[in-house]
């Protein structure tokens, strides 16, 4: 367990420079710990290399990969919160943001105490944990899950993840030892879409053929009947 309370840490991406140091000027002082990156790519590569972020705040537009795309692929491995900085004063295109990858925006230019405001709002909204997931992060002796790579090491053997798999798994490792609500991950895995129970279920045993031992009767995920699913308790461990 950790001993101190860290930091929650903030990863923002936006080609401009002068805007990249602003938004790392006010989250600081607002305590919380920012990565920066120029492009979507860095973004990613930053995200492999470090511990995942509890947000990221992404410009709409950037040369190359640009904001949604890299919504996108952030959402293929995780849950994590978004928020859009964006010089597009369209509503149409910023609902549709919100209902495919972002859980909020901020338009430019903007004040920065109303970004950090924001910002505590959305995290307020996220379930509670206590230490952010390492991008390769040791569950136990027997199983590594590498969540930008969608793959798991389970004994030593390459597992792969889809996309789905990756960010239930997520959120479930997250939030261990808590049941998350069947609601929950309804909503956060098929935003756009009115899934129901049994389209989890169906995901959630996949997932469990591909991590847990076929004689293991308890396993990772347990089912509490009615209500969600939870992962086991165990502390994870970073793959140092």
């Amino acid at each position: 367990m950790l001993d101190t309370i860290q930091p929650q840490r903030i990863i923002v991406v936006d080609d401009n420079t002068f805007t990249l140091r602003l938004v790392r000027h006010a989250l600081e002082n607002a305590g919380y710990e920012v990565l920066t990156a120029v492009s979507g790519q860095e973004a990613l590569r930053l995200i492999t290399r470090h511990k995942m972020p509890h947000l990221a705040v992404v410009d709409y537009h950037m040369p190359g990969m640009n904001g949604p795309e890299l919504c996108r692929s952030i959402r293929d491995f995780s849950d994590m919160p978004i928020i859009i900085l964006t010089a597009v004063d369209s509503e149409k295109t910023m609902a549709d943001m919100i209902e495919k990858f972002a859980d909020d925006y901020i338009t430019k230019p903007f004040n920065p105490p109303e970004l950090v405001a924001r910002v505590r709002r959305v995290l307020r909204r996220m379930p509670d944990y206590d230490y952010t997931l390492d991008s390769a992060t040791r569950i136990d002796e027997r199983l590594l899950v590498n969540f930008p790579k969608r793959e798991a090491l389970v004994d030593g053997q390459s597992v792969s993840l889809t996309p789905t798999e990756t960010k239930l798994l997520y959120i479930l490792v997250r939030n261990r030892g808590r049941i998350v609500t069947t609601d929950f991950l309804l909503s956060r895995i098929w935003p756009m879409e009115n899934a129901q129970e049994d389209r989890l279920h169906v995901h959630i045993h996949r997932l469990r053929r591909k991590i847990e031992a076929e004689d293991d009767e308890t396993g990772y995920i347990e089912a509490a009947r009615g209500t969600g699913y939870r992962f086991r308790a165990e502390q994870p461990e970073s793959d140092t």
